[in-house]
């Protein structure tokens, strides 16, 4: 138990450090003159390094105009290893020098992806990484067949390049200007590749695997059509329903509340409005993209897209937030406390009670650290600035979004440091929560009786 406990922790001084290496790395290189077409302060060089290894989005320059193609070459390569994460970046550096990988790192990415078992566990991270590369490349294509009709081919390729990665990996930052897609709100080939990058991004690597790995069993005629969805782990499950439930959701609640709204999608027919909204609801699992003005929502729309960004993208993928799996446990767990019931149960399968105190902890962890720095934020800006739109911004940075109502850049500089300390958290948070919580009760404490009294609740 106490190795075991060792491993998770030195996993977590890995994570930890690592990201933050990557970040302060990726700072300097963009505060190098070869990296700016304007010169550049060090605080706006460190949010812009954070904002993209944490995969945010939030930014406080216009990142087209501010950087050479040398700083977007570096803006984009902190950005895919902050997506795929440092254990996978590590392990596919050591796959290139062919370096075995030793038992003791494979513990290390065991612990990182929360498997069950060493078997197979470098080849899973084989499967990632071919997978991120072919449906980046994919994205990319399809982005270029309508970026080099607007900006040339050679840019129109770069641009389909960095875009890509950028929406694959949740994050968000673009290099078309200051309205991000604002200007293809109607175009329904950059609506739908961005959304199926998000989504596939943001669903989680192991999902992706279990889904192809059912398909090829009923492809092979192992299993019958009718068990494709029946088939596939808990976890898979959990993840494609909540995931599908909150993007139908945010899209009508957005479509409804923002129809007659000119400042966003008021003007636009129908089928426009539909888009925009679906789109809306998709960027907002931490994403950062927006084809309409994010401060020209209705407030009640701002506090969906709020709860929406707390809630985020799936475990195990390149997507913030809470996790949708988390998500679901909790509401699961008081649908069966309403319902008199005992076990967390959900399609057939009861849930370990683990799974449950991990995802309560990392809930009212994040919900701490989210109230936490709206209030500090709040206390350094002046009254002028409203909190719905300081808590909007907090969620967008805490949930690894990068959607902002015009506020970012107007923030003071201790404000600016909230939100670089936000997105860290949020990066890395869940995952090290999961690490530090899980198992760690030893044989003495669950043999350990103590004497049981009720409290008043309600």
């Amino acid at each position: 138990m106490k190795r075991k406990q060792n491993i998770r922790w030195n996993t977590m001084k890995i994570l930890v450090i690592g990201f933050l290496s990557v970040i302060v790395l990726g700072a300097v290189l963009l505060w190098l003159p070869v990296s700016n077409e304007k010169p550049i302060s060090f605080l706006d060089a460190l949010f812009t390094s954070t904002t993209s290894v944490c995969v945010t989005g939030l930014v406080t320059v216009v990142p087209k105009y501010q950087f050479t193609i040398m700083g977007k070459i570096i803006l984009l390569i902190l950005i895919q290893i902050g997506g795929l994460g440092i254990i996978a970046c590590i392990t596919a550096f050591f796959m290139l020098l062919k370096r075995k990988i030793t038992v003791k790192e494979r513990i290390v990415i065991q612990e990182a992806y929360n498997m069950n078992s060493l078997g197979g566990l470098v080849g899973m991270v084989r499967r990632i990484l071919f997978g991120t590369v072919v449906v980046e490349g994919i994205g990319a294509v399809f982005y270029a067949i309508q970026f080099s009709r607007d900006y040339g081919l050679v840019k129109g390729i770069w641009y389909g390049v960095f875009h890509s990665v950028s929406a694959f990996c949740n994050a968000g930052i673009d290099i078309l200007g200051e309205d991000s897609l604002a200007r293809y709100v109607t175009n329904p080939l950059i609506n739908i590749t961005t959304m199926m990058l998000i989504i596939l991004g943001g669903i989680g690597f192991t999902v992706w695997y279990d889904v192809i790995d059912n398909g090829k069993k009923i492809w092979h005629r192992e299993i019958p059509k009718k068990w494709c969805f029946t088939r596939l782990k808990l976890h898979s499950k959990i993840a494609i329903v909540t995931t599908l439930i909150l993007l139908i959701a945010g899209t009508l609640l957005n479509f409804v509340l923002e129809y007659q709204n000119p400042e966003t999608i008021g003007n636009l027919n129908t089928g426009q409005k539909i888009m925009a909204s679906a789109f809306q609801a998709v960027t907002t699992r931490t994403a950062g993209f927006s084809t309409f003005q994010q401060s020209g929502m209705h407030e009640e729309t701002g506090f969906l897209n709020i709860i929406l960004m707390f809630i985020g993208g799936s475990p195990g993928g390149t997507a913030g937030g809470l996790k949708t799996t988390t998500f679901a446990l909790l509401f699961l767990a008081f649908h069966t406390m309403l319902r008199g019931g005992h076990d967390i149960e959900c399609f057939q399968r009861k849930v370990a009670e683990d799974s449950f105190r991990v995802a309560f902890v990392t809930f009212m962890l994040a919900l701490g650290i989210y109230v936490t720095g709206t209030t500090v934020i709040a206390v350094i800006e002046p009254d002028t600035i409203s909190l719905q739109k300081i808590m909007y911004e907090t969620a967008s940075a805490m949930a690894t979004v990068g959607l902002t109502q015009d506020l970012t850049t107007h923030l003071r500089v201790g404000s600016k440091i909230v939100l670089m300390i936000l997105m860290y958290a949020g990066r890395v948070g869940p995952m090290t929560i999961a690490l530090l919580f899980a198992g760690k009760v030893n044989l003495q404490e669950k043999m350990r009786t103590l004497p049981t009294e009720k409290i008043m609740i309600g």
